[in-house]
């Protein structure tokens, strides 16, 4: 089996708890190795997903029938975009655990895979109520996504609106929530309630998880641009403003939406798993598509 270079500096013991008890089934040093490329996941899988998903190939050889190993497995193929591969693994970890908290990501792969329709079945499915407040936030994310990807704008920015939406306590879901509601208006020809959202984004967004900012200053018509300009007569003005910044007033671009993610060319055979057994239900708050006039 071809081994991945790991620093020296990872020993394994970086790892979640309950993960590391997962692991202890293992033989001792298996368990060691399992858990080096568990870390070498987590460390590159925000800024390198291929090279996590290189590791996590390599923790799922070593350790296939260990759910947390699954389940990181199918965290990595999806950050790369491999999403019929992200579905099958995290069917895996689940019938392994019977744990639901994977739902929404679930879903989230059908719409990678250009099957929208079945997101919005899993939004609807009993296993929604079983999920925490983090959870069931995350699946109406996934079920505006999979009304957008239908081209229903006014669907979409109904099921975004929630108590969760509406209030003022910040919570670590807040400012995906009220991005997705700004782009959605945005989408929607709304410019003027997407800017109020995208400010609230921007107050919530503590941690610089969504580029709110930058979506706010684009409506306001600012642009942010390198003032080094080229002159080919005066070397000496180049060097002196190398790296200088200017912020300038523009007039607003044209409004556009955050492109959906091109889904992949799907393997069908992972829909083992009966959701096509799963009543049709539009989303969460079964939103009628003719809704489209509420005001957020």
């Amino acid at each position: 089996m071809k081994r991945l270079p790991i620093p020296d500096d990872v020993t394994g013991e970086e790892i979640d708890k309950d993960v590391k008890q997962e692991l202890q089934s293992l033989p001792k040093g298996l368990a060691e190795d399992v858990s080096r490329n568990l870390v070498m996941v987590a460390r590159l899988i925000d800024e390198d997903p291929e090279g996590a998903y290189g590791y996590s190939r390599v923790a799922l050889r070593l350790a296939s029938r260990v759910a947390a190993v699954r389940e990181a497995a199918g965290f990595a193929a999806y950050a790369s975009q491999k999403y019929s591969e992200a579905l099958a693994e995290f069917r895996a970890a689940r019938r392994m655990t019977g744990n639901v908290d994977l739902w929404p990501v679930m879903a989230d792969c059908e719409r990678g895979l250009g099957r929208p329709e079945k997101a919005l079945d899993m939004a609807g499915a009993p296993e929604v109520q079983k999920l925490d407040k983090a959870g069931q936030v995350e699946m109406r994310l996934v079920a505006a996504g999979a009304r957008r990807d239908m081209d229903q704008l006014d669907a979409a920015i109904v099921t975004l609106q929630s108590p969760e939406l509406a209030s003022n306590s910040v919570q670590p879901w807040t400012a995906r929530l009220r991005y997705a509601y700004a782009d959605a208006l945005l989408a929607a020809g709304r410019e003027g309630e997407a800017r109020e959202w995208f400010a609230k984004a921007v107050e919530s967004d503590k941690d610089g998880s969504t580029d709110a900012s930058d979506r706010l200053a684009e409506l306001d018509g600012v642009e942010f641009v390198d003032a080094l300009v080229e002159d080919d007569g005066d070397s000496d003005h180049d060097s002196d403003s190398d790296g200088d910044v200017e912020v300038v007033n523009s007039e607003a671009p044209e409004a556009k939406s955050v492109p959906e993610t091109e889904p992949e060319s799907a393997e069908d055979s992972a829909d083992d798993d009966g959701l096509d057994d799963v009543d049709d239900v539009d989303d969460v708050d079964d939103v009628d598509d003719d809704e489209g006039d509420l005001k957020s």
